[in-house]
């Protein structure tokens, strides 16, 4: 009996009310849905973008719409060059021009002391020798000054050799590096300076002695030779004015 009015009150409810209320439900269930789609059209047309970061790249995600209007798959794009923020090196031929304007630059030698030249560079004409009482040419400079004057170096450099020559006496010799040696005779036989050493211009050297005997019969003077890649040169042709 229980169970013939609980069949008819079910009959009863799904041909009532109850009939209405599934219906509403169901209207409900199905517009819900409606919206969710469309918001999520909605979303979708207004992100059009995404950056992914990955790594040291920068990855671009494009959604793009169809000719017909629908929607293609997404295309990744190729990351961005990667600029260096090290400064490109000179051009080659840049560098070249630098390299020959420097080139360029005369090189400066100052006088080991101060004096007039006593007696010239020559190679090419005989002049008369007071000590060796002959007619000779001449080597280098004879560059006349007080006895005891201070030589200094003319031009920075290593010096390659302090020694006592047999004809010039006390003699230090400056390399300077580029085929060009200059070299300072007639010194006194104690020197500022040690083979070896590494001088500025204008560095003291020594002092003016008569250790050259080839020269004793002149006055007192500084003998000063200079040597371009083991050739002989006028050294006034190098010597500042």
């Amino acid at each position: 009996m229980n169970s013939s009015s609980s069949d008819r009150r079910s009959e009863g409810f799904f041909t009532g009310k109850g009939f209405y209320i599934v219906l509403f439900l169901c209207a409900a269930v199905i517009g819900v849905s409606a919206w969710v789609m469309a918001t999520g059209n909605e979303t979708m047309k207004n992100v059009d973008v995404t950056d992914v970061i990955s790594g040291n790249h920068r990855v671009e995600t494009v959604i793009a719409p169809a000719s017909d209007g629908g929607w293609i798959d997404e295309t990744e794009l190729a990351p961005p060059e990667i600029r260096s923020e090290t400064p490109a090196e000179p051009a080659a031929e840049a560098q070249s021009e630098a390299a020959a304007a420097a080139a360029n630059v005369p090189v400066v030698y100052v006088w080991p002391v101060i004096g007039e030249i006593e007696r010239a560079y020559t190679v090419s004409a005989l002049r008369y020798d007071e000590t060796m009482r002959d007619w000779r040419t001449h080597r280098g400079v004879d560059i006349a000054c007080d006895s005891g004057a201070r030589v200094l170096a003319s031009r920075g450099g290593k010096v390659e050799s302090v020694v006592n020559d047999g004809l010039y006496g006390t003699t230090v010799t400056i390399d300077h590096g580029d085929g060009m040696r200059s070299i300072y005779s007639n010194l006194a036989p104690e020197t500022a300076v040690k083979a070896g050493e590494w001088v500025d211009a204008g560095v003291l050297l020594g002092t003016v002695g008569s250790s050259a005997l080839c020269e004793i019969g002149q006055s007192a003077h500084l003998h000063f030779e200079m040597r371009l890649n083991g050739a002989l040169v006028d050294p006034t042709a190098y010597l500042s004015a």
